[in-house]
């Protein structure tokens, strides 16, 4: 009797261990299955052109629903993520960095949940004023009207800090870029400052319409800018970006990431990764900024973690990634 009672809850045992099992997986399946949103910035700039081709691109590749929200930009798409309402995420290097540490716009709360997954391009610092203003140099912005795109976006975050590092005392006014270019247009603004991948959307069309002059920060600017924010990068925009401008301008940047939350499956975060690289003349023609989306600019990345879904395909296909990445 005792042998037959034995045998009896084994069987029983083995059957609830398997239905339990079973019942994990599917919900995995079906957590795998659920749509995908992006966190992307506001209309006018780069990331919510590239976010839309991104996400036509995986709901074809991963057979499942990816869809671009237009957000803020980069501060915003990183508590958007710690939430959970939005699983993918464009970020820059700076305001990344700020996050993870609690600086800054953190005010002291550290945002943990981002996983690096692949590089997008770098964030070019545009100055652009009104053409009859006269204005050549970074210094004469000091008492004038500038548009620093929305308050939690990279210019947002950045601006108030490189001007304080120059002591440029501007009036700096915050929103979308097609609603500071409408400014400008009116005469409310005095010019706006295109923090984004160029050609910048926002741009191309202002100048079109409207006489403007690029104002380049110093070399001597550059250093001081540089020496109060680290994390900021020499960039050059190519003459010929924009039909007004002839020759190349020198500037800073930040340079971009997707980002993935920690908690999406590996395998997901590995597919979406290959269908970037494996689709990108098709990115690229819908947004040219993704020009630098290559594996091998994952080595811009120096300060934040990748997600172990993304380092699996890196070292699949032979790309070195630093090994403080991998922690």
């Amino acid at each position: 009797m005792v042998a037959r009672m034995t045998v009896s809850f084994r069987v029983r045992y083995a059957l609830l261990t398997a239905i339990v099992f079973v019942s994990m997986a599917a919900c995995e399946d079906v957590r795998a299955a659920e749509s995908i949103t992006i966190g992307t910035a506001s209309p006018g700039g780069v990331y919510l052109t590239y976010g839309r081709s991104l996400a036509r691109i995986l709901s074809r590749e991963l057979g499942q629903e990816v869809t671009a929200q237009s957000t803020q930009g980069p501060a915003q798409n990183i508590m958007l993520l710690e939430k959970t309402q939005v699983m993918l995420a464009f970020v820059t290097t700076g305001v990344g960095l700020q996050a993870w540490n609690g600086t800054d716009w953190t005010k002291g709360t550290r945002y943990r949940a981002m996983r690096v997954i692949f590089p997008m391009y770098d964030t070019a610092f545009q100055f652009v004023m009104a053409k009859h203003l006269g204005i050549n140099w970074l210094e004469d912005l000091a008492g004038l009207r500038i548009g620093a795109g929305p308050r939690a976006g990279t210019g947002g975050t950045y601006l108030p800090m490189i001007f304080n590092a120059l002591d440029i005392k501007a009036s700096l006014r915050f929103g979308a870029f097609e609603s500071l270019t409408s400014q400008l247009k009116s005469g409310d603004l005095d010019g706006v400052v295109f923090v984004a991948g160029f050609p910048t959307p926002a741009l191309t069309e202002l100048i079109a319409t409207q006489p403007l002059a690029f104002v380049q920060p110093s070399a001597d600017q550059v250093v001081a800018i540089r020496k109060a924010l680290p994390e900021i990068t020499p960039s050059t925009v190519p003459a010929g970006t924009y039909s007004s401008l002839a020759r190349d301008y020198q500037t800073v940047g930040l340079y971009n990431f997707a980002v993935a939350h920690k908690d999406l499956p590996d395998d997901l975060v590995y597919r979406i990764v290959r269908a970037v690289f494996v689709n990108h003349a098709e990115l690229v023609k819908a947004e040219p900024s993704a020009k630098e989306t290559i594996p091998a600019n994952i080595g811009r990345n120096t300060v934040l973690p990748l997600h172990p879904g993304a380092v699996r395909y890196y070292r699949e296909i032979g790309t070195p990634i630093p090994v403080e990445q991998t922690n």
